[in-house]
């Protein structure tokens, strides 16, 4: 894990002896020339565990973990005016000062406008300001401490600061309704560490903090401005290409030097048992069109291929290393290797198949890192894991595509709320084909016409009665799920397993959001749907980036990139809502990029076999199972009954029609609490005994859910 922690207080902390001048191990300009800190208990200095230091008191701001040199960046404009920039970033040293002074004059959307994936905290005087990304992919956390506010790019970092207990709210409102922002609002599995919505950023002078949207919202009231569909993908190419060539520009890493060679192991082999990345540049290759649309753009695009560090090359002639995952436990998706096969005949290409039997099954290893977020990847981990280790020390991957580029089914109710009605027509016929019923239009367009005439509160009230009363319908099909997505919210897959208190303290949370003051998004319920997709596949996605790690290697997903964001969502929902949409927009940005040669069937929908993976996987680890659930942290906690558990699981080990997304999202959560009570570390020194979150573990109590907040 990596990730920036710093704090603002009230009044300057005790400056600690002994100050480094040199440029530490970031080189020149990678710290500030003060070192800094509080002096904590027995004399030790209050910092981060194997923390550098980028600038000293009175605000200190350290990067943690496994950093590369080139992804810290520090400009400075004078001693109190300076900005810092970590990850994957494409500005240049003059757009980075540029930006600084923008945000000096109070301008923040310019620091959040460069091709890349990074965050950016600018320092003006005593004021700090900490910017989140849109998706929700890198997020910014905070909480009160000391008379001031201490921030971090991750919440066990500030958990442990505080010694935070566990928020029993937040963890029954992410089995009970995780697409629903109301219900979690800005809180974390962390009682008292606060988390920046997507698209705001954070605010402190002098310890106080404020939470600031950098992003324009469309109105309720009027309808949006005519877009041309042409020239919306034109800018979706445009910002895919700038995100891909923001990583192709960065030098090259070597992971390890290899130590030797294995009788009957080739160099790949070596690596991938050793747990070590190739060098270079790689990507996933599945078959889809996000994956297949960055590997030919990672492979194809023209400028400047980097320079592998320590081995004086240019980088030229060098493969792309496409790695396509074959699964021989679960069969069906054939056509999609097929189709991943020939675009891997492309000479610029390299590619590598990855075999997955029963070992790499969810469920299969139950074992793994704790991460910052419980999150449902947790049980597919190490399939991922066995995937990534044959991977590029820089991997592309499509993760958030299908979020960013398809259309939410609630946004049917948006066309209806700008009489476009006429654009329901093929989105509709598809689903009636699908379906086989001559009811399915009427009972779509129903069901978009209620949503657009539904107001947030009246919708977010509705999802706390149903949860009261225990009303969790089977989506059962396409359109069951599509019905189902035209609302405001609904009941998670799991919350038909959480106890009626659990229930009832989500609902108390969902009324408590309704009544709160200046409530609704501003947004149509389509767009404001899409959003919190979106945000909740971003949290997963970095959960899955820590479960599955494969040290010195970086996954690199910029359909989740600002720039990538604010493309897609400028395109026009007439566009998006057409069946196959995707597939089109990507196959248009492939033309315009010069790659044009697609096999036949590029695009086509998959028949999903995600359910048939997750039942394989249930029925061969379920005695693994039963036994994780014999007494559960979950039940302790009060959020679940352990019979009842049990019982669903030998169910859906049976084959019963049970949602396993809940299934998975119960387990993943009795795997995180597990992980983070047997830790013995802290992400501190200085702090009394260690001190460490959730000081005190799950105590069995009669209400153990907690008011949220």
């Amino acid at each position: 894990m990596r990730w920036l922690v710093g704090w603002s207080s009230i009044t300057a902390g005790a400056t600690v002896p002994g100050a480094r001048t040199d440029g530490g191990p970031f080189g020149p300009g990678g710290y500030a020339p003060e070192d800094g800190g509080r002096i904590g208990h027995d004399g030790e200095t209050l910092q981060p565990v194997g923390a550098h230091l980028l600038w000293g008191d009175p605000d200190p701001l350290w990067a943690v973990g496994d950093w590369r040199p080139d992804e810290v960046r520090l400009v400075r404009a004078d001693a109190q005016t300076r900005i810092a920039v970590l990850g994957t970033c494409g500005a240049t040293d003059e757009q980075l000062r540029v930006g600084l002074f923008a945000a000096r004059g109070g301008a923040l959307r310019h620091l959040t406008a460069w091709p890349g994936s990074y965050t950016a905290v600018v320092q003006v005087g005593r004021r700090i300001t900490v910017c989140g990304d849109l998706a929700g992919a890198r997020p910014v956390f905070h909480t009160p401490w000391e008379g001031g506010t201490a921030y971090a790019t991750a919440a066990l970092p500030l958990a442990d600061l505080v010694e935070a207990n566990l928020d029993f709210g937040h963890l029954a409102a992410l089995l009970a309704a995780p697409d629903v922002p109301a219900a979690v609002y800005d809180s974390t599995p962390y009682d008292g560490v606060r988390r920046v919505p997507p698209g705001h950023a954070l605010i402190l002078r002098a310890g106080a903090r404020e939470i600031a949207g950098y992003e324009p919202v469309a109105s309720l009231a009027v309808a949006a401005a005519p877009v041309d569909a042409d020239r919306a993908v034109d800018a979706v190419r445009d910002a895919l290409v700038e995100s891909v060539r923001a990583r192709l520009s960065a030098p090259r890493h070597v992971p390890d030097i290899d130590p030797g060679p294995v009788p009957g192991m080739g160099p790949a082999e070596r690596r991938a048992a050793r747990g070590m990345p190739a060098p270079g540049i790689g990507a996933d290759l599945s078959g889809g069109p996000a994956s297949g649309t960055l590997a030919l753009l990672a492979a194809g695009l023209p400028g400047r291929p980097g320079t592998l560090l320590g081995h004086g090359s240019t980088g030229a002639g060098e493969r792309l290393l496409a790695v396509t995952f074959n699964d021989l436990a679960v069969g069906g998706r054939e056509a999609e290797l097929e189709r991943a096969g020939a675009l891997a005949a492309d000479p610029r290409l390299h590619h590598v198949v990855v075999t997955g039997a029963e070992d790499t099954l969810p469920y299969a290893d139950l074992e793994g890192p704790l991460t910052d977020e419980p999150g449902s990847s947790l049980v597919t981990a190490a399939r991922h894991r066995a995937r990534l280790a044959a991977g590029s020390a820089d991997h592309f991957t499509g993760h958030g595509a299908r979020q960013v580029l398809d259309a939410h089914p609630a946004r049917l109710a948006d066309l209806l709320m700008d009489r476009k009605r006429r654009h329901l027509v093929r989105p509709v016929a598809a689903l009636t084909r699908a379906d086989g019923s001559v009811l399915v239009p009427a009972r779509v367009y129903g069901a978009a016409r209620r949503l657009a005439r539904t107001p947030y509160r009246a919708g977010v009230e509705g999802l706390a009665a149903r949860l009261q009363q225990r009303r969790f319908d089977d989506p059962g099909s396409a359109v069951g799920a599509s019905l189902a997505a035209l609302t405001w919210g609904a009941p998670g897959p799991a919350a038909r397993w959480l106890t009626g208190e659990a229930l009832a303290e989500v609902s108390v949370r969902l009324q408590s959001a309704a009544h709160r003051a200046g409530v609704g998004p501003g947004q149509r319920p389509g767009d404001y749907r899409a959003r919190a997709a979106l945000a909740r596949h971003a949290a997963d996605l970095r959960v899955l980036e820590q479960a599955a790690e494969i040290r010195s290697q970086r996954l690199h997903a910029p359909f989740l990139d600002n720039q990538v964001v604010r493309a897609c969502r400028a395109l026009p929902e007439t566009l998006r809502v057409q069946p196959g949409a995707r597939a089109a927009i990507l196959r248009t940005v492939l033309n315009g990029s010069g790659v044009a040669d697609l096999p036949p069937g590029w695009g086509a929908p998959t028949p999903g076999t995600g359910t048939a993976t997750a039942r394989a996987g249930l029925r061969l680890a379920v005695d693994p199972l039963l036994t994780l659930f014999d007494a559960p942290l979950l039940a302790e906690a009060g959020l679940v009954e352990a019979r009842v558990v049990r019982k669903a699981l030998r169910a859906a080990a049976a084959g019963e029609p049970l949602p396993l997304d809940g299934l998975a999202d119960l387990v993943s959560l009795e795997l995180w609490l597990r992980r983070l009570l047997s830790r013995r570390g802290t992400c501190w020194t200085g702090t009394p005994a260690r001190a460490r979150a959730v000081p005190a573990g799950i105590a069995p109590r009669r209400r153990a859910v907690s008011s949220g907040g």
